[in-house]
């Protein structure tokens, strides 16, 4: 079974930025689009960002210009960087397929206040 690992969140104020990690137990990674996702409490959880094995990106409306998906291969991690970080932005944040194929890490909290 497939093992993601998500790292990297904390608190942080509003402006401010973030970098997370997320590793990946299979040397299939690379052949997967990979894709950040979010739930904030109460909500559905919500894709963010993806990227292909080419390393094309795509971002929800809601993120663009303010993340960035990157992932090496070699590593077998993804990556998101969050800046411009906003108080809706608090999520607990997850990694997996873009099609959900894996099974879900603990995922890494994201906090945005002052």
């Amino acid at each position: 079974q497939v093992q993601l690992v998500e790292s990297g969140g904390g608190l942080v104020q509003p402006g401010g930025s973030l970098r997370l990690s997320c590793a990946a137990s299979t040397s299939g990674f690379v052949f997967y689009i990979m894709g950040w996702f979010r739930q904030a409490p109460g909500q559905e959880r919500e894709l963010v960002a993806t990227i292909s094995t080419g390393g094309s990106t795509n971002y929800a409306a809601s993120v663009k210009g303010r993340f960035t998906i990157s992932r090496d291969n070699a590593k077998r991690t993804v990556y998101l960087q969050m800046t411009s970080l906003k108080p809706e932005d608090t999520a607990v944040y997850y990694c997996n397929t873009e099609r959900r194929q894996f099974g879900w890490g603990q995922g890494t909290q994201v906090t945005v206040s002052s």
